[in-house]
């Protein structure tokens, strides 16, 4: 029944609880609930409890292995009677208990090093599971920091529809006045028809980008769902230097633990395939008795219960098996080691150098989008003032509306530029932090 549940659990995260669709979530909670809920995750999870059975059978080989058996036979026509000669015709029979255990003493530290190297696998198995804990945290909060851009679009949107409205309403009131053309109210129209459909566009945006993040988060249903837009300051910190965030990060990334623990595993393995050079020592023990009956017997034959007692017997034992000759297996095994080895190690300088470069294309893509920030900064307050005195001169009759249509536009660029700048500085920024080991945090 558990295994039953647990199926449908991994099936249907709905069924792990419904999510509060209320009140806008904080990154923080989005991040909790992908943890909770994410399909890659909950089977990392899996194979760290396999790799806690594993490890779990790696120790228990030290026990002996201890079995019992019992038997009975019944043979008709030969049998052996009581002073060891055989006779026809009879019916004899046979039962026999016995108990026995064998334990290895020595196995050329084959036992030991299965039992660092299962601990080792359970110490990967969760380096790797924090692994797929950072990859969603990292996905989670890159599509949020979208939305908050998408959010801002909109907003930027929705500021030129009011002024065009306005600006519309306004020409309608001169055409009836006869203060302006029918001409320009029809060319302003179309550009409040733009930015209608930019708006549409924008918010059609917004709900992707809120799509894609409920689906990261695996909601059963997005409806409703929305996001906080906290205050984005862009420069609050300085960013330091992509050698030193790597030496913090090679440190404490868990995707380089995890091959870093594996390398550490091969050398282990490599002990493990020598122990088959050395011979193995065994100790075994046991007891066991009979019962025996010949119906040709020619002397009165003892009781069950006396036989038991006369036949029990104990008995102790050592075995040693020294290898010779075995076709090469145990070198081929020491080799194939050696060569796991060797690219475990490339494994690991693979993903040294991926972290590496994603710290360096992190920090890159952040310096850019500062300094792109401060230049949409300084664009959008340009842009501003440019609009508010083309504006001014349009409704003074001093500019055409192509005129003023261009500052607008060249002012709606300039905040949509800001708002890109400052979402990925935020993103790339608190990025390069979580590579140092912070957490995640906007």
């Amino acid at each position: 029944m558990k295994r039953i549940l647990l199926a449908l659990a991994l099936l249907s995260p709905a069924l792990a609880g419904a999510q509060d669709l209320s009140h806008p979530w904080i990154l923080q909670e989005c991040l909790d609930w992908a943890l909770e809920h994410n399909l890659n995750v909950k089977q990392s999870e899996l194979n760290v409890a396999q790799r806690e059975i594993q490890l779990n059978t790696s120790k228990n080989a030290y026990f002996p292995n201890v079995s019992g058996s019992a038997n009975e036979n019944v043979n008709f026509g030969r049998g052996l009677t009581e002073d060891n000669t055989y006779t026809t015709g009879a019916t004899t029979t046979n039962t026999s208990f016995s108990i026995g255990a064998g334990m290895n003493l020595f196995d050329g530290m084959a036992r030991p090093n299965n039992v660092k190297l299962s601990q080792l696998n359970l110490d990967a198995a969760l380096a790797d599971l924090e692994r797929a804990r950072d990859d969603i945290r990292v996905s989670v909060a890159k599509a949020y920091v979208q939305v908050l851009y998408d959010y801002d679009i909109v907003d930027v949107a929705k500021d030129q529809l009011k002024l065009d409205q306005a600006q519309v309403e306004r020409l309608q009131a001169m055409v009836e006045n006869g203060k302006a053309s029918q001409a320009e109210l029809s060319q302003q129209k179309a550009t409040l028809a733009q930015s209608d459909f930019t708006l549409v566009q924008a918010e059609n945006n917004l709900r992707n980008a809120l799509l894609d993040l409920s689906q990261l988060l695996d909601f059963p249903n997005a409806d409703g769902f929305s996001i906080v837009k906290p205050e984005i300051a862009v420069g609050d910190h300085l960013l330091a230097r992509p050698e030193d965030i790597y030496a913090d990060a090679v440190e404490q990334r868990p995707g380089v633990k995890a091959e870093q623990i594996r390398l550490n595993g091969s050398d282990l393995s490599i002990k493990i395939a020598k122990a088959g050079f050395s011979p193995t020592l065994s100790l075994s023990g046991g007891m066991g008795t009979s019962y025996y009956t010949n119906t040709r017997s020619l002397y009165p034959q003892d009781g069950f219960w006396q036989q038991l007692s006369h036949n029990f017997s104990p008995y102790v034992g050592l075995s040693l098996s020294v290898p010779i000759f075995d076709r090469f297996s145990a070198r081929n095994n020491v080799r194939t080691a050696r060569l796991n080895r060797t690219l475990q190690q490339i494994t690991l300088d693979k993903a040294k150098q991926s972290l590496y470069k994603e710290i360096q294309q992190a920090h890159a893509n952040a310096l850019a989008a500062e300094a792109k920030y401060r230049s949409a900064s300084e664009a959008a307050t340009a842009s501003e003032d440019a609009f508010i005195l083309a504006q001014a001169k349009y409704e003074n009759g001093k500019a055409t509306v192509t005129e003023y249509n261009e500052a607008r536009t060249r002012l709606a660029k300039a905040r949509s530029d800001k708002a890109q700048a400052a979402c990925e500085y935020l993103f790339q920024s608190r990025l390069l932090d979580f590579y140092r080991g912070s957490a995640l945090e906007l």
